[in-house]
């Protein structure tokens, strides 16, 4: 990988938790038990699978069971997801992953225990949801892998009100070299998905590419040549 842990760790600043942003409106204890209600009747008697493709496959922050490499056709990892907290600033927004139409994506799925399922599901909607408007991110998945066929539940699957549309990867690198919040930089994440896909035996095409592309804007924004060496020229010992 060109995006290694040294490239990601100046990337790191340390910022203050902005709060909530005002354009949305925040989910009450009231709305995440009764989503969580809901998918759990959803889900019937069968297992309930979760479908991972980004932060959930390295930090879950949830109980399983079971897991199983699967693959979700019909849909793609796309930095569509905009934020100005977490990872991004309100000085300097960054991007996340969702699910966006077209293609396929290789991910992990992960069992859930039977016992207390409503629990369970409210844990993984405060882990992935803040706000009402973002609800129409969740969505059941047709999943495929040696088990055969199922469902799975997916987080920011298709188009909401904080996604946006197609960018160019190059775009894209710009945003996530430069982006940090209070929990980490746009850059980890990458990193952290990438490393963990790899370890797995994925290799998405686009996020390969891209981790070529965060590395070498790294390098340019800190002044660095190819060998990790700073700069010669003053001005890019200072930039970014």
């Amino acid at each position: 990988m060109a995006l290694a842990p040294d490239l990601v760790a100046l990337c790191h600043r340390d910022e203050v938790d902005p709060g909530p942003d005002g354009r949305w409106t925040a989910l009450t204890d009231a709305d995440y038990r009764a989503v969580a209600e809901r998918l759990a009747e959803d889900s019937g008697a069968d297992p309930l699978w979760v479908f991972a493709y980004g932060s959930l496959i390295w930090k879950p922050e949830f109980d399983h069971i079971d897991s199983a490499r699967a693959t979700a056709y019909g849909w793609h990892r796309a930095f569509s997801l905009e934020i100005n907290r977490w990872r991004g600033s309100r000085a300097q927004p960054g991007l996340m992953m969702a699910l966006a139409r077209g293609g396929r994506c290789d991910g992990v799925i992960y069992r859930l225990p039977d016992a207390d399922r409503v629990a369970q599901i409210e844990r993984m909607l405060r882990r992935e949801l803040s706000d009402c408007e973002s609800l129409r991110s969740i969505r059941w998945l047709p999943v495929k892998g040696e088990f055969g066929t199922l469902k799975a539940l997916g987080f920011w699957v298709g188009p909401t009100p904080r996604t946006t549309g197609r960018r160019p990867l190059d775009e894209v690198a710009g945003v996530l070299a430069r982006a940090c919040g209070h929990m980490g930089s746009c850059a980890e994440y990458l990193y952290n998905t990438v490393s963990h896909l790899e370890e797995l035996g994925i290799r998405d095409r686009n996020l390969w590419r891209l981790q070529e592309l965060v590395a070498s804007e790294i390098k340019a924004l800190k002044g660095l040549d190819r060998t990790g060496a700073c700069a010669s020229r003053p001005e890019a010992r200072h930039a970014g």
